[in-house]
C-alpha cells in the first residue's frame, strides 16, 4: 500500500509537471548549436540567437527564438545582416518522426535587413561554407513551409562613408504555398511618404530551383509614383546573384508595355533594361497657380536627392509611343541611357515634341559633393504655347518654336542650379503672337506714364512674325545683344541681362511703331519711339520707362525722332487718328497734330522725371514757361531754335 501511495505522488508530479510545460514550454538553449550549425552548413549564413530558445506543445507543437541575426559568413560590409524580434515556427509532431519536418506555419515579427550600398562594382565575397551540391538532387530531408506571415518589417539601404540610409518601412506580408506548389504573396510597405500594395503569384517548380523557369504574375499600386495600378507577367529564372526576367508583358494603367530585364545583385546591382511602352505617365508635384498679375515664386530652396544614383549600374533602353510627365505629353520617345559610377549619360534620338521634332543628350554627374548637369538639345518647329504652358506653366507665346540648347550647371536644388547655369541658348518663334500683351498699345502708352508691370490683358494679342533671341549664360545671368520682333504693327530689337537665379530682367529695346494700318508692308519704314526704352525689375512685373539716358547721348537726333513719331502718332490715318479704324484713336488728329511741340514737351519731361526718380513722369502744362511757343503766347518763337537750346530750357539750364 505504501509503495502504491509513492508511485501515485510521482505520477501526479509528472502530470502537474508536463502540464506546466505545456503551457510555458521546454527551455531548449541546447538546440540553439544544433540550429545554427545546420543553418550555417546549409545556407552559407551564421545564426546567432541572443535571446531564448524554446519548444512549445501547446496548441501544437512549435519553436519559437527570440532576437535573432542572420549574417553572411565572411560578409566585408559591417552592418550588412538580418535581425528579426522573433521567430516561431509551427511543425507538425508526425513530420518530426518521420524525419520530413513539415512547418505549417513560419511567423516572422519585426524583422529588420540592412543591405549596404556600393559605389563600385566588386566582386561578391566568399564564404568559407557553401551549400550543399544542388546535383545531388537530395531534398528529402528539406523542410516544407506551408505560410509564411510577416509584420512589422524593415529594409534599410545604407552607405556609412556617404552617411546615406533609406527606408522601406511597415512591410506587412503573408505567403502561402500550396500543395501544388503554386505561391501566393500579399502585402503593403511604404517607401518613404508613398504607401505600396503588391500582390505576387508564381509557379514554383520541385527543389533546387536555381536555373529553372518561374512563371511569375505581379501586381503593383504606388499611388504618387504611378498614375495608375501595374500589371505584369514574366518568367523569372535565377543564375547565381542573377535575376533573368525574360518575357515581360504588362500594362500599366491602359498602356501596355513589353521586353525583358536582368539585374545581377553581386555587391553594387546591375540593371539591364529593355522596354517598350504604347504609353506611360508619370506622376509629378502639382504646382499651386499664382493669381493673375501675382509675381511668380522662386525657385525653390529645396534639396534634390540624386544620390541613389551612386549606388546601382544600369543600361536601359526605352521605347514610348505616348509619353506624359506630368501635363507635358511627347509621342513618340526613344530614349537610350547608361548608369555607372554615378554618371548619366542619356540620348534621346526621336522625340516628338508638340508637332515638331526633339534630339539632344542629358548627362548627370552624382558622383561629385555637388551634382553637375549638362543639357544640349534641338528644337525644330514645335508648338510653342501647349510645350511651354505644360512645361513651365507659361503660356504668353504662341508659334512655332526653333532653339538650340547647350547648358551646364551644378547644384542641389533649383535655385542653386539655376544660378550656376552657364552655356548658349539660340530662340527663334515664328508666325504666332504674345497673348494677353498689346506692345504697340504699351509704347504709345510710354507717352503718358511709366508703365508697372506687363499690362496684361487675355482679351488683347501682338500678333508676330518673328520674336528671336541669342543668349550667352555665365553663372545664371543670360545676356543678348540681338533680341527683334517684328510684328504687322511693331518692331523692336535691343538686349540687356536676364538673371536667372533672382528672376529679374534688366533690358534696353528700341521700339518702332508702323503708324497707319498698312503694316510693315508699307513703303516707308516704321518710326521709332525716340527713346530707347528700359526694362527692369522682376520678370513677372518689370518696371517699363523711357530711357533718359538715350536722349542726352545725341539730342539733336532724339529730337528728330521725336518729331517724326509726333508727325506718325498724331497726323491724319496714323494710330491716334480715329481715322485709321483703330479703336483706341481719340477722333481728335487734326488739334493734336496742330500742338505737336506741346506733346514733344511731355515725352522728354516724362523722360527726364522717369531718368531722376523712376516715378511717373510729370505732364507737361500748356501755362508751363519750359513749354513750346504754340501754347505759351508770351514766349518767343522756338521753331528756329537748335534742339540742344530747347533740351537746355527743359532741363531748367
Amino acid at each position: 500500500m505504501r509503495a502504491l501511495r509513492i508511485a501515485g505522488s510521482a505520477i501526479a508530479a509528472i502530470v502537474v509537471i508536463a502540464a506546466v510545460f505545456l503551457i510555458v514550454g521546454i527551455p531548449s538553449g541546447f538546440l540553439t548549436s544544433t540550429i545554427q550549425e545546420r543553418v550555417e552548413r546549409e545556407t552559407g549564413y551564421h545564426l546567432t540567437v541572443a535571446g531564448s530558445t524554446k519548444v512549445g506543445l501547446w496548441p501544437s507543437l512549435n519553436i519559437t527564438m527570440s532576437n535573432v541575426t542572420l549574417k553572411r559568413l565572411g560578409d566585408r560590409d559591417a552592418g550588412g545582416h538580418l535581425t528579426v524580434g522573433s521567430i516561431q515556427a509551427d511543425i507538425t509532431l508526425a513530420s518530426l518522426w518521420s524525419g520530413h519536418p513539415e512547418i505549417t506555419e513560419l511567423v516572422i515579427n519585426h524583422p529588420d535587413i540592412s543591405v549596404p550600398l556600393h559605389r563600385e562594382r566588386r566582386p561578391a565575397a566568399k564564404t568559407t561554407a557553401s551549400p550543399p551540391d544542388a546535383s545531388s538532387g537530395n531534398t528529402s530531408n528539406a523542410p516544407t513551409i506551408g505560410r509564411v506571415i510577416v509584420n512589422d518589417g524593415v529594409v534599410r539601404f545604407f552607405n556609412t562613408h556617404d552617411r546615406v540610409e533609406n527606408r522601406i518601412a511597415g512591410i506587412s506580408a503573408r505567403a502561402t504555398i500550396g500543395a501544388d506548389r503554386q505561391l501566393s504573396l500579399k502585402g503593403n510597405a511604404r517607401a518613404g511618404d508613398h504607401p505600396l500594395t503588391f500582390d505576387v503569384k508564381a509557379s514554383l517548380p520541385n527543389p533546387p530551383l536555381e536555373r529553372q523557369n518561374i512563371p511569375v504574375e505581379l501586381s503593383l499600386e504606388a499611388p504618387g509614383l504611378l498614375r495608375a495600378p501595374l500589371s505584369s507577367k514574366a518568367e523569372v529564372r535565377i543564375n547565381g546573384t542573377v535575376v533573368m526576367i525574360n518575357g515581360v508583358s504588362g500594362a500599366i494603367g491602359d498602356g501596355a508595355f513589353d521586353g525583358w530585364a536582368s539585374v545581377d545583385f553581386a555587391t553594387k546591382p546591375l540593371v539591364k533594361l529593355d522596354l517598350d511602352f504604347r504609353r506611360l505617365d508619370f506622376a509629378t508635384a502639382t504646382a499651386q497657380a499664382a493669381p493673375q498679375g501675382a509675381a511668380a515664386s522662386a525657385w525653390s530652396n529645396d534639396p534634390i536627392d540624386l544620390a541613389g544614383l551612386n549606388y546601382v549600374d544600369a543600361q536601359l533602353r526605352l521605347s514610348v509611343a505616348e509619353l506624359s510627365v506630368g501635363s507635358a505629353h511627347f509621342a513618340p520617345v526613344a530614349l537610350e541611357a547608361s548608369l555607372a559610377s554615378g554618371q548619366l549619360k542619356g540620348t534621346i534620338s526621336n522625340l516628338g515634341a508638340y508637332g515638331g521634332q526633339a534630339s539632344g543628350t542629358i548627362d548627370v554627374d552624382v558622383s561629385l559633393d555637388v551634382p553637375v548637369y549638362a543639357v544640349r538639345g534641338d528644337l525644330t518647329s514645335v508648338l510653342a504655347l501647349p510645350l511651354l504652358s505644360s512645361v513651365a506653366d507659361f503660356d504668353k507665346l504662341d508659334g512655332k518654336l526653333n532653339a538650340k540648347i547647350d547648358v551646364r550647371s551644378n547644384g542641389q536644388s533649383q535655385q542653386a542650379i539655376m544660378s550656376n547655369l552657364t552655356g548658349t541658348v539660340v530662340a527663334n518663334f515664328q508666325d504666332g503672337a504674345i497673348r494677353g500683351l498689346n506692345v504697340a498699345q504699351m509704347i504709345r502708352q510710354l507717352a503718358s506714364s511709366t508703365l508697372s508691370g506687363w499690362q496684361e490683358n487675355r482679351e488683347q494679342t501682338t500678333d508676330l512674325s518673328q520674336l528671336s533671341a541669342s543668349f550667352r549664360i555665365d553663372k545664371g545671368q543670360a545676356v543678348t545683344t540681338d533680341l527683334n520682333l517684328v510684328g504687322p504693327l511693331v518692331k523692336m530689337t535691343g538686349g540687356g541681362t536676364i538673371d536667372l537665379g533672382a528672376q529679374t530682367l534688366a533690358l534696353r529695346v528700341e521700339p518702332k511703331l508702323v503708324m497707319t494700318t498698312e503694316g510693315q508692308g508699307r513703303s516707308s519704314d516704321p518710326v521709332a519711339f525716340g527713346i530707347p526704352v528700359a526694362i527692369n525689375g522682376p520678370w513677372a512685373a518689370p518696371r517699363i520707362y523711357p530711357d533718359v539716358a538715350g536722349i542726352l547721348d545725341n539730342p539733336d537726333a532724339a529730337y528728330a525722332k521725336l518729331k517724326e513719331l509726333g508727325n506718325g502718332l498724331f497726323a491724319p490715318g496714323g494710330l491716334g487718328s480715329s481715322s485709321s479704324g483703330n479703336p483706341s484713336g481719340d477722333g481728335q488728329s487734326s488739334t493734336l497734330g496742330s500742338s505737336l511741340g506741346e506733346t514733344l514737351g511731355k515725352l522728354i519731361q516724362q523722360g527726364l522725371s522717369a531718368g531722376r526718380n523712376r516715378n511717373a513722369p510729370q505732364t507737361a502744362s500748356p501755362n508751363d514757361a519750359a513749354a513750346p511757343a504754340q501754347n505759351n503766347p508770351n514766349q518767343p518763337d522756338q521753331g528756329s531754335r537748335p534742339a540742344g537750346d530747347l533740351l537746355k530750357q527743359f532741363l531748367g539750364r
